[in-house]
């Protein structure tokens, strides 16, 4: 666990530095500095452009993931390495060309509630491209072991120019609608950036031949092209389905909900970026027994850190609505919704990886492909009767039955679960304190309250979690850096 934990603490701090620069964003300038209906406009582009992402990528960051340990000699790899380049251009040309063809009846499709949405179309095709490379340029460095780089330009670097572009709006530099329009431009420059770090870190051979195993390559990229699809329409169909069946600026309400229970995922996120090529190298390398110690050592890390961020979001959030605009506090059950579903999943540790990089993966697109149909049917339910609350009850009932399904496949097919006994006792400390402090609010100003609440929960969780050692990782960082 040394790389990863080394990894995982430096994707971390970077992920959380992001989602810092990312707060400053969706909490207060864009709230303030667009309108609520093009922030919603916003909000749908780049959810309907990370829904395309995998079908532009075709499935080859995952795919490069998976087979690259699988080749021996240096050619074979430079060689797939060049070929990952070229196989997204199967689906990005024809998709153009469709889009092209049909792209008045697109256009209508996607308006019709809201008009806004017309002229900013074709952004939703070119962010989705620009993101599918930066994908398989950062599994390119990813399978070499290098994954900051590569986290700091996904986590901070957009945030950091979407920073100043809003500022240039405020100052009237540019227009809301060149605002727009700026986002392709920066989504492209960092896959650019992304493409020089990892030319930088492998270099290959320019030849180029067809694997022996282009087969499985080519199966196994189309089905991730839907199981990809179908993580996405889980967690982002909600956004798209909002802006097509009630008025957009709720899309900006919900934006910021989400947003806010997302940082729950942080270290999920910053862990995957390393344990994800090393499961890869575990199954094919057929080490069972290191691979359940990752499973379970990664879903305990996780449950501990993430449940301390679950309470510090939940806890707080009646305050931290008060300090933004009185619109967004519809968001307030959105947000404990889905802050839960967030905890649960990374409760599963590397589940996801075990399921795409084994030959179970079928087995998850099936039931994945059942239970987004099932969001769909149920945003469509309960978004006209509930608004934004519908979407998130659709959103977590769907996320929590893919969950299980999820766990039910690797117990059955590996024999493993994540699940240990410190789990359960993580899971009644947070029960605890949950209840303890939801009602006990202080008369400060929200903010002071927020930070008192914050450090009394902070204090008394580290103390159990250090005291009790529910965490042998994180009982031995302790150790490390606080050695009294």
């Amino acid at each position: 666990m040394g790389i990863v934990i080394k990894q995982s603490i430096q994707n971390t701090v970077i992920t959380y530095i992001g989602f810092a620069i990312g707060a400053l964003n969706t909490l207060f300038l864009y709230t303030n500095f667009l309108t609520d209906d093009y922030y919603g406009l916003v909000g749908f582009l780049l959810s309907a452009a990370t829904i395309m992402t995998p079908l532009m990528a075709f499935g080859v960051h995952n795919a490069l993931i998976k087979f690259y340990t699988s080749f021996k000699s240096i050619p074979e790899r430079d060689n797939f390495l060049v070929l990952m380049l070229y196989l997204p251009l199967l689906f990005i040309i024809p998709v153009g060309f469709i889009g092209y063809i049909g792209y008045d009846q697109i256009v209508s499709f996607l308006s019709k509630e809201n008009p806004i949405i017309e002229n900013y179309v074709w952004t939703i095709y070119l962010i989705s491209i620009a993101m599918a490379y930066f994908e398989i340029f950062y599994a390119w460095v990813k399978v070499k072991m290098q994954s900051v780089f590569g986290n700091f330009m996904r986590e901070v670097f957009h945030r950091i120019v979407i920073t100043a572009l809003l500022f240039l709006v405020h100052f009237k530099i540019l227009t809301v609608e060149q605002f727009v329009w700026s986002l392709v431009g920066v989504y492209f420059v960092r896959a650019g950036i992304m493409k020089w770090y990892a030319i930088r870190a492998k270099f290959p051979k320019l030849t180029f031949w067809i694997p022996k195993n282009i087969v499985s390559i080519l199966k196994y990229s189309f089905l991730i092209i839907i199981a990809g699809s179908i993580t996405l329409v889980l967690l982002d169909i909600d956004k798209v389905m909002l802006g097509k069946y009630i008025a957009i600026e709720n899309v900006a309400y919900y934006n910021v909900a989400i947003f806010i229970a997302t940082v729950i995922a942080v270290p999920a996120r910053a862990m995957n970026q390393i344990t994800y090529p090393l499961t890869a190298k575990f199954i094919n390398e057929k080490r069972w027994i290191e691979l359940k110690v990752l499973y379970q050592k990664s879903s305990l890390t996780l449950f501990v850190i993430s449940g301390l961020v679950f309470l510090l979001i939940v806890l707080n959030i009646k305050e931290l609505f008060q300090i933004l605009p009185e619109a967004y506090s519809k968001g307030l059950f959105v947000v404990i919704l889905i802050s839960f579903s967030k905890l649960l999943d990374n409760l599963l540790g590397i589940n996801n990886s075990i399921l795409y990089n084994s030959d179970y993966y079928r087995l998850t697109i099936i039931l994945g492909l059942f239970l987004a149909i099932l969001t769909v049917v149920l945003n469509m339910v309960f978004i006209p009767l509930l608004g934004i609350d519908g979407a998130a009850i659709a959103t977590v009932i769907s996320l929590l039955l893919y969950s299980l399904s999820k766990i039910i496949v690797v117990q059955w097919k590996f024999k493993m679960h994540p699940f240990t006994s410190s789990s359960f006792k993580v899971s009644l400390l947070i029960t605890v304190l949950a209840f303890a402090f939801f009602y006990w609010d202080f008369n400060f100003h929200p903010i002071w309250n927020m930070m008192l609440k914050s450090s009394l929960i902070c204090i008394i969780y580290f103390l159990v979690v250090i005291k009790a050692s529910l965490s042998e990782d994180i009982n031995n960082l302790f150790v490390k850096y606080f050695p009294f």
